[in-house]
């Protein structure tokens, strides 16, 4: 656990499938994406109970129409191959991702 692991469309269902996992959308000319990058592996190192998945949309589109990703960044969090919750847009912070992540891990146990 607190693992980060770039997924394909092959390894996405696979990734997602057990426990609580945190999908961060990314792309690389998205600004707002590479800033949070950081924050995001601090997630996987500080919380054991969640791994977090990275998918490189250019590199993903059909996954991401799947998911209905219509902008970036986007951070899905699944639990038990479900999604449960999502936080996207410019506006995540260090600070508003931890607060959404603290309150959606208490809730989905």
């Amino acid at each position: 656990m607190g693992a980060v692991t770039e997924a394909t469309k092959e390894t996405f269902r696979d990734l997602v499938s057990s426990g609580s996992v945190l999908v961060d959308v990314w792309g690389p000319d998205c600004r707002p994406c590479l800033a949070l990058m950081p924050e995001v592996e601090r997630q996987a190192s500080e919380r054991a109970e969640l791994d977090v998945v990275k998918v490189e949309a250019p590199k993903a589109r059909r996954l991401c129409m799947e998911l209905r990703v219509m902008g970036l960044p986007a951070l899905l969090l699944f639990r038990d191959g479900e999604e449960v919750d999502r936080l996207t847009g410019e506006g995540i912070t260090a600070s508003s991702l931890d607060a959404w992540l603290d309150e959606k891990l208490a809730s989905t146990g």
